[in-house]
């Protein structure tokens, strides 16, 4: 029987398969003994092939690996997914105007909706960016919104990407690569297609070019070829057709930005960054800094450029912040939450602090400013001495951390040594902001693989799945 503690995506608690997963049960069902195993051999050689790794970064140094890759689908109805795409929107519209107030009158501070410490005091909060005038209001041009099942109609959002969401890549190749090993499968299938996303991006980013730009040419600036997520970076800038440049690619001359050509320089109109804010300018922010370009702030100032996403956009994707996003979105929508928040303790305040410490053994508790999986405690997998570590932590520095109860999130079939079983996974759907805002139907499911797992990070050892959505 399923473990009815979590929510099994594909079988009822009866066993019966929902009716979402039916065709993916009758073909699971009906294939070949020991043919799960070769076509995951043959999705790791043709992953291997084309170089989709990524970096990480350990007390041994960088290495370099897959990210492994589960064959089993992962399926949404139609109605699903109108919850989700709607719900992701609704959160993304209303963190822009967030920032956008942030930088400008500050209007939900004085209104009292969130404390003034925790946006002005946060180390993503930008000063140069106060009073700058964005194109069409659009801070966080691409976002990723992670989200989790816990029952059939429950959703809960974990965290919002703001900064510089990475992933889609693989959204696009784990299409790519199931259509490629099973053609048969979407034969009978009405699956959403996912692969006009670099389209729908390069359209997004255009619409937000510096005003009087007919034609406006975009440029995707990246750290280099060691940073973990380098191969990205390079198969969006070939997917859209746009040059991918580094730092000492681009210059400053006459308040506009350009980029060095075989043909001579040529102004760059939309600057898709995935550079962290601190290293884009170095005579804005860190002077250290080889990896961004010197003045590029001044430019975007005065309006000779677009960046995106804009600096100081982590300020609304911090860990402190996300305990008010409801009250975000009914400060500036006026619309209640389609998605709903976990509930999260904020270890700043001392009665929150009390009851986390209390029970470190049954929450998760997060670094405000912690990422991928890193510097958490996930308390149920936790040791005694693991847990009096972490206390150790959290009282020196209470305000840099939160707590949230461990939710029991929903598991999906994946193709595992012992053979298919259920896993636990979230989803990252991707919305893009120019025009208007959009969302491709689909997003990166990333799979725990480890049995009992709730960490589906790809650094902590997750994996990925292709993610359905029927369409009606």
């Amino acid at each position: 029987m399923p473990d009815t503690r979590f929510f099994n995506e594909m079988l009822a608690d009866d066993r019966s398969v929902r009716d979402a997963y039916g065709d993916v049960a009758q073909w699971l069902a009906a294939l070949p003994e020991g043919q799960l195993g070769l076509k995951t051999e043959e999705a790791e050689l043709l992953f291997r092939r084309m170089g989709i790794t990524f970096l990480v970064y350990g007390r041994e140094g960088s290495n370099e690996r897959l990210i492994p890759f589960d064959v089993i689908p992962r399926v949404f109805s139609a109605s699903e997914w109108d919850l989700l795409s709607k719900g992701s929107i609704q959160r993304v519209r209303a963190l822009n105007m967030f920032l956008e107030d942030l930088y400008h009158g500050a209007e939900i501070v004085r209104a009292g909706k969130i404390p003034a410490e925790l946006v002005f005091n946060n180390d993503y909060y930008q000063i140069q960016m106060h009073g700058l005038d964005v194109p069409g209001g659009v801070y966080a041009h691409i976002a990723g919104i992670d989200l989790v099942r816990v029952s059939e109609s429950d959703f809960y959002v974990l965290e919002d990407n703001l900064r510089a969401p990475s992933g889609v890549s693989y959204m696009l190749e784990n299409r790519a690569i199931m259509m490629r090993l099973f053609p048969e499968l979407f034969d009978g299938n009405a699956v959403a297609p996912v692969d006009h996303y670099p389209e729908e991006l390069l359209r997004n980013l255009r619409a937000v070019a510096p005003r009087g730009i007919g034609e406006p040419t975009v440029a995707l600036l990246t750290p280099g070829a060691f940073n973990s997520a380098y191969f990205e970076h390079a198969y969006l800038a070939d997917s859209m057709g746009i040059e991918l440049v580094e730092a000492p690619d681009l210059f400053v001359r006459d308040n506009k930005v350009f980029m060095r050509t075989t043909e001579g320089p040529q102004r760059v109109d939309v600057i898709y960054r995935r550079v962290d804010d601190e290293f884009i300018d170095p005579l804005a922010f860190r002077a250290d800094s080889m990896l961004g370009v010197p003045g590029l702030l001044s430019v975007y100032r005065s309006g000779g450029v677009t960046v995106a996403n804009a600096m100081g956009t982590g300020v609304a994707d911090d860990k402190s912040v996300y305990p008010y996003v409801p009250d975000i979105i009914r400060f500036y929508l006026d619309e209640e939450p389609i998605l709903n928040n976990v509930p999260t303790y904020m270890l700043r305040d001392p009665e929150d602090l009390r009851y986390t410490l209390d029970n470190l053994a049954d929450l998760v508790v997060k670094e405000v400013h912690g990422s991928g999986g890193y510097g958490m405690l996930v308390g149920p997998a936790s040791t005694k001495k693991e847990r009096e570590e972490y206390r150790a932590r959290v009282l020196e520095n209470p305000a840099g951390f939160i707590a949230q109860p461990t939710l029991s999130l929903s598991t999906c079939p994946t193709y595992v040594e012992s053979g298919v079983a259920p896993r636990h996974v979230d989803l990252r759907p991707f919305v893009l902001s120019g025009d208007d805002v959009t969302v491709v139907p689909g997003g990166l499911t990333r799979v725990a693989l480890t049995e009992g797992s709730l960490v589906v990070n790809s650094s902590q050892g997750g994996g990925t799945k292709d993610t359905w959505i029927l369409q009606e």
